[in-house]
């Protein structure tokens, strides 16, 4: 096992999730148990899985764990992209969050295709 708060993507997943409740805050009241409410989810689901998964011995569990915290992210990716159309998001805030959700995408599949061991 290894801690989590050592891991570069556990950071920047947490930086990711703390910028997406900062965009959210001013959404529209009626999207508040919408698309601020999943965005949110989505966002916390990801260095949650992360940090889940630091605490796993087996390599299956591993990088199953790394598989949901991707799939948060893709979905993290489509509704950043809906309250991007919607108007919601700034274009310079919605390209923000995409940096940094591209960023960590690669950080995961990068750290999925590791060696479980060579981790540890």
């Amino acid at each position: 096992m290894h801690r989590h708060d050592n891991l570069q993507i556990w950071k920047k997943s947490t930086e990711l999730c703390l910028l997406i409740y900062k965009q959210t805050k001013d959404f529209p009241e009626e999207e508040k148990f919408c698309l601020v409410n999943q965005l949110r989810r989505s966002s916390i689901s990801v260095p949650s899985n992360i940090a889940e998964e630091s605490r796993r011995t087996s390599t299956k569990d591993f990088k199953h764990f790394l598989l949901i915290a991707s799939g948060s992210l893709t979905e993290i990716d489509i509704q950043l992209f809906l309250a991007k159309e919607l108007q919601y998001l700034q274009e310079c805030d919605y390209t923000q969050s995409k940096t940094l959700t591209a960023e960590i995408s690669k950080m995961l599949h990068s750290f999925y295709k590791k060696d479980r061991i060579a981790i540890l």
